[in-house]
């Protein structure tokens, strides 16, 4: 409301009709049920579809109509798209199906169901949830519990540290090349790609963090969304860590419903391709976005067709001998596929994105020459100074930022990867918990100082969650 006043009939309507529709789906039987959920559905895709894809769908029309001679008259329409439509819709759609199912009782008071829809933390980003999840807690008296908020407090203190300190910071440096590609050579876009990766994984976990601490500090456990995805071995694994309620979203509504893998090979290549394009869809109205996820289908789908092939080269040449060194290099290759489907989520146009992808590997031998005379030379105690001045110079194509910017930036990008590295291979909350108090208050003021001091509101620039214009 505080957007746009009147975009709350929007959830208004959504969330009257599907409180009604679960009312009536209990006591309905037959195809009756079958009439109402589809009354549901199509009430919330309709919406999403209007507000998202009618001008997407105009313009290509608008294209198509002039390729071909044809007089089109629809014009594009003056709309904005309501922050977070994308996730309040799909999390309203998950109540009517499982009420359908038979998985979730019908929500008899409206306020309940109206704030399991609109609960705030999650409201605009994520995670998606469902209602088995959410309405009984709400339902629950939450008592005061001084660990349960203090753990709350500190998920929020990372997730905005993540945010404000390392993906705008990161954000700068990408918009540098982004904005303007062609500007700039195989160094600079591989570098923007990679600044990129980390950009969108602090945004969006960093504010699933920030949503499920400030929901455990009013005593709601929302679902986990991200666990070290950049730490996956395969693509596979890859989906089963990033955006979890969203993969999962469609995996139960979509991709299940229409066959999963219980159909002839053909047929789950089909599910499942047009399971990552509608994905790709769902994330906004471009072509780039669609390509995105066309990748990741074909990703997937490659896997899935050579899975037994590898497995028998893995045999065959004892790989097992070596698991840590093949870990790492499973890794990587996942990492790299990711990062390069990136430059499509990125782009601003196709034609931008085509760009970067053929300009990836020019422009090396001066990079390379400069950064190895920077290595042996810097090994050299009296030449470290002017290692160090070479160093911040090869940098300076890759980014308009001053030397203390790329410092801090640095720093923070350490104490990121400390952490995240201390997450993946254990609690880390909880063995944080068990330091002394002197050491636990030193990183609360550490954590916070940075996030005020260096986060990149003193630039003037204010950078909304990347996950809002979904």
């Amino acid at each position: 409301m505080t957007f746009i006043p009147k975009y709350i009939f929007i959830l208004a309507t959504t969330i009257t009709i599907d409180y009604f529709s679960g009312l009536g789906l209990e006591k309905l039987e037959g195809n009756k049920r079958k009439w109402l959920l589809a009354l549901s559905i199509i009430s919330n895709i309709g919406m999403l579809a209007f507000f998202k894809y009618f001008n997407f769908a105009n313009e290509n029309m608008l294209s198509l109509a002039h390729f071909i001679g044809w007089n089109y008259p629809i014009k594009t329409l003056e709309i904005i798209l309501p922050i977070g439509l994308s996730f309040h819709t799909f999390q309203s759609l998950s109540y009517t199906i499982e009420v359908y199912r038979g998985r979730q009782k019908a929500e008899r008071h409206f306020g309940y169901l109206a704030t399991y829809v609109m609960f705030y933390p999650q409201l605009v980003a994520g995670p998606i949830e469902r209602p088995q999840n959410i309405l009984h807690q709400l339902h629950s008296e939450q008592k005061f519990d001084y660990q349960r908020v203090a753990d709350g407090l500190k998920w929020m203190a990372w997730g905005m540290f993540k945010k404000v300190v390392i993906a705008d910071r990161m954000a700068l440096l990408v918009d540098h090349v982004y904005n303007s590609p062609t500007d700039h050579s195989g160094p600079a876009l591989v570098f923007a790609t990679l600044a990129f990766a980390i950009q969108i994984y602090c945004d969006i976990s960093g504010y699933s963090d920030i949503a499920l601490g400030s929901a455990q500090v009013m005593g709601i456990k929302l679902m986990k969304n991200f666990d070290h995805p950049y730490f996956s071995k395969s693509i596979p694994e890859f989906w089963q860590r990033w955006h979890i309620s969203l993969s999962t979203w469609f995996r139960d509504y979509l991709y299940i419903p229409l066959g999963g893998n219980r159909v002839t090979q053909p047929r789950w290549v089909l599910n499942l391709f047009l399971t990552f394009l509608i994905s790709g869809l769902w994330h906004g109205a471009n072509w780039t976005f669609v390509i995105w996820g066309a990748l990741h289908g074909l990703y997937i789908v490659f896997f899935g067709l050579t899975e037994k092939f590898w497995r028998q080269v893995s045999s065959v040449l004892r790989i097992d001998r070596f698991q840590k060194l093949a870990n790492a290099f499973s890794t990587l290759v996942t990492f790299s596929l990711v990062t390069y489907a990136w430059i499509f989520f990125r782009a601003n146009n196709l034609s931008d994105a085509i760009y970067i992808t053929k300009g990836l590997f020019g422009g090396w031998e001066n990079y390379v020459s400069q950064s190895k005379n920077i290595l042996l030379e810097g090994l050299k105690p009296a030449h470290f100074d002017a290692a160090l001045n070479s160093f911040f110079s090869i940098l300076s194509p890759l980014t308009s930022e001053p030397r203390g910017f790329i410092v801090i930036t640095l720093l923070a990008l350490s104490i990121f990867l400390i952490v995240e590295i201390k997450q993946f291979r254990g609690n880390f909350l909880q063995d944080f918990n068990l330091q002394p108090t002197y050491i636990r208050w030193a990183l609360y003021t550490l954590i916070i100082t940075i996030t005020l001091v260096f986060g990149t509101t003193y630039t003037g620039a204010q950078r909304p969650f990347i996950y809002f214009q979904f």
